[in-house]
């Protein structure tokens, strides 16, 4: 069939109502049209539909589109039947959502020549009824969509997309048209390589999307961030990623009580509800989706204006596909992550019991997410170099570093120190035993390996643990250390880090940007409601304030003789930087106070801050309440009351339907708003008296903070994480409240 340009053209206008071709999309079909294999890789929003919905609207047969995710397919049959009026069985999906009735209404249209676009999932395209069914259709071509899934290195891997060349063998051949949004050279050649497609045209358009903002903040409390957020975008669609389901279940529950129209999304779904909830967020019922990363959307939405991770995606062309579908009208998109290296330690986790060469791939996926998290650099030129392509300009103005330098410091020096030590110790350690060993913490770990007489023992004692974990978690972005994960993590010193010992060269590595190693749950809390959400999470309050009530808290810790963290925390001293409570009823909704610290330790607070207010004509923000989900106040209250009751901690778990971890953390944020709690009687059953004693009197005599990490740091190998944390509630409630 001979179709010309001008053809395509007048096609383009009566089908879609265009009146030209958005980049290399007349190129790619007239090759397709030509009866050749096509590779086409364009970002998300650059008009991949296109390259094969219009020539199956203007070839003879019916095309077969090769696609991994059910919601797209009905989203984009939807979308083809509204261009082409009056004819329905023009496009139709085949996969497990339909029941007999429409399936044999689908298999009737396809025989009759009727249906021009079919899009089916891998899994069905496999089955031997669906095989012999195509069997008897003239096939335009194949287009396999998200072919990335093709490649154990791109981010969403699927076995059945390994064998699509081998069906496309038993039913027919036709040209073949792979379209992906995301993928590096690596899984580009072994796309093509697989489809048996290496002489295929390759049109490849540029990744950087100059619309899109990209943004990484601190995962200290992304509950609080992202209600903040919304509330300062009202009537703007978005979305947002969590890793499970139970969090993306919770996260929609948290914005809905908050007045913000959400819905969840993702597989644990029935198909019903999923399609429900993804056509209210089309039709504008509600404003932001929370989504699965695993499962992906797969929606065709171009006003989506803000994309948010609540947890850190395990690569970058997850993170890049995701972040792509904010602002595909070319207009405002804000992609905004939530990073705490918990999150990688937690993804590290899953990786184990996999094979190891899966493990291999996912760790090196992995690294390259935390590189970007953690540099200092443009990110669009390390997106944009990470999809292999150069990014000229030194900043790109969109981006949280471009628009907030970090400082730096030349690291070559603690870099070599780092090196020196790993090989002195056979490459036989972990991070955090490497750094202590450089703090010069004296623990019976640390002991018991004779470390504490190692030369190097106390080297950066003035820059402490976190500096040195810092130091080697860039060692390891930057490739000169590697972590073996199967070995339980141990350091080694790659080739490349040998190479930088024997010759230092300058190694400029970040300053100022640690981060939390995990989220604070509380919700309980009062926002600010006007104002742009400060750059630097954590860090927007009034910094001449929080010296002073930090000043106050030095002053009452001495008087009471109280560690100054059993009084506040510096997140609820932070938090009052911002809301400037001037009365004890608004101290207690500040982060982790609570009506029992307010009224004992409050009144300096907040006469400070009235005067402070005062003085300097401070305006405050209106406030406004995040209010907490029902059932876990309700929770509170029953945790409380079974605790009085004297309940084993694992029957009050099992009640709730909880885990022992997670009845800890609601206990811990019981206790540190200031309520008592006697948990001595579970105690006593779980933790040796010697270790009671030891623990205690860490919090007591030698704690700096209330940190858990840094408590197990100091007493070594011997305590359990669970032991401390039951030790440190019963501290902060008999010392505190």
């Amino acid at each position: 069939m001979n179709i010309t340009s001008a053809d395509l053209h007048d096609k383009l206008k009566d089908f879609f109502g265009w009146d030209a071709f958005k980049g290399n999309q007349e190129d790619i079909i007239m090759h397709l049209i030509g009866g050749h294999d096509v590779f086409v890789l364009m970002p998300t929003g650059g008009g991949k539909s296109l390259c094969y919905q219009l020539p199956a609207l203007c070839l003879p047969g019916t095309a077969i589109v090769i696609s991994p995710l059910i919601a797209l397919m009905k989203n984009q049959v939807d979308a083809i039947r509204g261009f082409v009026q009056n004819r329905e069985g023009i496009a139709h999906f085949l996969n497990s959502s339909l029941n007999k009735a429409q399936a044999a209404e689908v298999k009737a249209d396809l025989l009759s020549g009727v249906t021009k676009l079919l899009y089916v999932a891998p899994e069905s395209l496999t089955k031997e009824e669906n095989v012999q069914l195509l069997k008897q259709l003239t096939i335009s071509f194949y287009a396999i969509d998200e072919a990335h899934c093709i490649s154990e290195w791109g981010h969403d891997f699927r076995p059945e997309y390994r064998r699509i060349r081998e069906i496309i063998g038993q039913i027919r051949r036709a040209p073949i048209i792979a379209l992906t949004a995301t993928a590096t050279p690596k899984v580009q050649s072994d796309i093509q390589k697989n489809l048996g497609m290496q002489d295929a045209k390759v049109f490849k358009s540029s990744f950087n999307r100059e619309n899109l903002y990209y943004e990484i903040r601190d995962k200290s409390n992304p509950k609080r961030d992202i209600i903040k957020f919304i509330k300062e975008n009202p009537g703007k669609s978005g979305i947002i990623y969590c890793l499970s389901r139970k969090k993306v279940e919770e996260i929609a529950e948290l914005l809905t009580i908050n007045g913000i129209k959400a819905l969840p999304y993702h597989a644990g779904m029935d198909a019903a509800s999923r399609a429900r909830n993804q056509d209210a967020f089309l039709m504008e019922e509600v404003d932001v989706i929370v989504a699965t990363i695993a499962f992906g959307m797969g929606i065709d939405k171009p006003d989506v204006r803000f994309v948010i991770h609540y947890d850190i995606p395990k690569s970058l062309e997850g993170y890049y596909q995701e972040t792509g579908r904010a602002g595909r009208d070319g207009r405002e998109g804000q992609c905004i992550a939530f990073y705490s290296y918990k999150d990688i330690l937690r993804l590290e986790k899953f990786m184990q019991g996999k094979p190891i060469s899966e493990q291999e791939i996912g760790k090196q996926l992995l690294m390259e997410t935390v590189s970007y998290a953690e540099s200092n650099q443009c990110r669009r030129k390390i997106l944009l170099n990470y999809f292999g392509e150069d990014y000229l300009q030194d900043n790109c103005g969109m981006c949280d570093n471009c628009l907030f330098p970090k400082k730096q410091f030349d690291g070559r020096e603690e870099m070599c120190t780092v090196i020196e030590l790993i090989l002195s110790l056979k490459e036989a350690f972990k991070a955090d035993h490497l750094a202590n060993i450089l703090s010069g913490v004296n623990n019976s770990i640390i002991k018991s390996y004779n470390h504490h007489h190692h030369e190097l023992f106390g080297f950066g004692r003035d820059k402490g643990v976190r500096f040195w974990n810092a130091v080697i978690r860039q060692g390891l972005v930057l490739h000169l250390l590697d972590k073996d994960i199967e070995r339980y993590g141990l350091i080694s010193v790659t080739m490349a880090g040998r190479a930088f010992y024997e010759n230092p060269t300058e190694l400029m590595l970040t300053e100022d940007r640690e981060f939390v190693d995990g989220e604070d749950d509380d919700d309980d809390e009062i926002l600010p409601g006007a104002g742009k959400h400060s750059q630097n999470a954590g860090g927007g309050g009034d910094q001449q304030l929080l010296a002073m009530l930090k000043d106050v808290r030095k002053d009452l810790s001495r008087k009471q003789g109280l560690p100054a963290w059993v009084i506040f925390s510096d997140p609820s001293l932070e938090d009052m930087s911002i809301q400037y409570p001037v009365t004890i009823d608004e101290l207690k909704s500040c982060q982790g106070v609570g009506e029992g610290k307010a009224r004992k330790f409050g009144k300096p607070f907040v006469e400070l801050i009235a005067k402070y207010v005062e003085e300097n004509d401070i305006i405050r923000p209106d406030d406004f309440v995040v209010k907490s989900v029902v059932n876990r106040s309700a929770n509170k209250v029953f945790i409380i009351q079974s605790i009085d009751r004297r309940l084993p901690f694992e029957d009050i778990a099992r009640t709730k339907d909880m885990e022992l971890d997670e009845l800890l953390t609601e206990i811990e944020s019981i206790v540190a708003s200031g309520t008592r709690l006697n948990i001595d009687y579970y105690i006593r059953q779980t933790v040796d008296d010697d270790k009671l004693d030891d623990i205690y009197d860490y919090f007591k005599e030698e704690a700096d903070t209330d940190s858990v990490t840094d408590a197990m740091k100091e007493l070594g190998g011997d305590y359990t994480e669970e032991e401390v944390r039951l030790v440190r509630i019963k501290f902060l409630s008999e010392v505190g409240n």
